[in-house]
């Protein structure tokens, strides 16, 4: 299938349309009012610094139900001894930075990228999760919400396990609020090890339009300013 080259206006093809491999379509912007439409339709960007905005819609789409989250028993007791304290929006900027320094030979994270995210988390949209050795950060994610749908961008960690503590507190979290997924967008041995499966992606973007019938996280977690 082909590539759908974007406008200015702001309009996706159908995911349906991807190719093989799940690209979309190419160019367009990373403003605010597409990259929620494109988190509404089941679309992600991710690029590199050298290539022009890329939307992807991956069939097979790879998801986490908080409800089936598996955690091992070795890692139940690394959360019992509460070595790493776990917070909610504190430092998104801090997060997604670290996220595109410490992902070796990803360097999707681009400026733009973090600039966008970091809009988008004034507006409530995009939220992160820290996990702290002390007053050190030292392992945290940062993703999407909308309706009772999250969808994960990435994570970092430079401790053992303080990636894996936060995602499995906000998996908790979000199972406490009723949330229908967590989307993982790919395949990781590290993501299903916690219970995330492979889904079509018509049943994706059927859950996705269940899910985007409530109302968005905005105000659950509170905000504070980035330290």
């Amino acid at each position: 299938m082909p590539v759908y080259g974007l406008s200015k206006d702001l309009i996706f093809p159908h995911p349906s349309l991807s190719n093989k491999d799940g690209l979309l379509a190419v160019g367009g912007d990373l403003s605010i009012e597409r990259l929620l439409l494109a988190y509404e339709n089941g679309i992600f960007p991710w690029y590199e610094e050298d290539q022009p905005i890329l939307w992807w819609s991956p069939n097979p789409r790879f998801i986490l139900y908080p409800k089936n989250l598996k955690v091992s028993k070795s890692m139940e007791k690394v959360l019992r001894k509460t070595i790493y304290k776990v917070t909610f929006d504190t430092c998104f900027r801090n997060v997604i930075t670290m996220c595109g320094k410490l992902r070796s030979g990803n360097t999707w994270i681009t400026e733009d990228m973090i600039e966008s995210y970091c809009d988008l988390h004034q507006l409530g949209f995009a939220h992160s999760i820290e996990a702290w050795f002390g007053d050190e950060l030292v392992g945290g994610l940062y993703g999407v919400s909308l309706g009772k749908c999250f969808f994960g961008e990435s994570m970092f960690s430079t401790m053992d396990n303080a990636s894996k503590t936060a995602l499995i507190t906000l998996t908790r979290e979000l199972s406490q609020l009723g949330f229908h997924f967590i989307d993982c967008q790919v395949y990781t041995k590290h993501l299903e090890s916690l219970g995330a499966v492979s889904v079509s992606r018509d049943t994706f973007l059927q859950e996705l339009e269940e899910g985007l019938t409530h109302d968005t996280l905005r105000g659950i977690w509170h905000r504070t300013q980035d330290k």
